[in-house]
C-alpha cells in the first residue's frame, strides 16, 4: 500500500485550523450577543476545535493508503470508522486530477476517479505530488480501457 505526501497534513491541518477559527467565532459572537458568559467563550471554542481537528487529521494521515492492483483500485481510510474500497476497473467511467488552492499552496493534487452504477460513486485520492497524480490518472486510463469488455461481434 502507498502512502500519501506528508505534505497533506499540512493541507489538512490548515482546514482544521480554519474550521476552528470560524468556529471560535461563532461561538464568540453567539456568547457576545446571546449567551453572554464572557469573553473566554470564542477562544475556548476555538482552542477546543483546534486540539480536536488536528489530533483527527494526523491520525488520518496515518491510516490513509492505497494500491492500484491488477484488476481494482484499493483505498483504506478513516479514522472512528475504517473503510477499504475496493474500485474495480471495470466501474471506471473517467478519472481527474485537480489541485485546490490550499493544495497548489502545498504543492500537491490529487485524483478523482468517477465509477458507474450510483450517486456520489466517485473516489479521491489526496496528498499527491502532481506528477505522481498525472502518472496515477494516466495508468488509470489504461487499465480503465484494457479492462472494458470486448465487442460482442469480436468473440464470433
Amino acid at each position: 500500500m502507498e502512502r500519501l505526501d506528508s505534505r497533506v497534513r499540512v493541507v489538512w491541518l490548515a482546514v482544521a485550523l480554519g474550521v476552528a477559527l470560524v468556529g471560535g467565532a461563532l461561538a464568540g459572537a453567539a456568547d457576545r450577543f446571546t449567551l453572554e458568559f464572557g469573553l473566554w467563550v470564542g477562544p475556548v471554542v476555538f482552542v477546543a476545535l483546534a486540539v480536536l481537528g488536528m489530533g483527527y487529521e494526523l491520525a488520518r494521515y496515518r491510516v490513509w493508503c492505497f494500491a492500484i492492483e491488477d484488476d481494482a483500485v484499493v483505498l483504506e481510510r478513516g479514522v472512528l470508522t475504517r473503510v477499504t474500497a475496493v474500485v474495480p476497473f471495470v466501474r471506471v467511467q473517467h478519472v481527474d486530477t485537480q489541485r485546490g488552492p490550499i493544495e497548489r499552496l502545498a504543492g500537491l493534487s490529487s485524483v478523482v476517479i468517477y465509477t458507474a452504477g450510483s450517486r456520489g460513486a466517485d473516489v479521491t485520492i489526496p496528498g499527491l505530488t502532481p506528477e505522481r497524480a498525472d502518472a496515477i490518472r494516466e495508468d488509470l486510463r489504461r487499465l480503465a480501457i484494457e479492462s472494458e469488455p470486448g465487442d460482442p461481434e469480436d468473440a464470433v
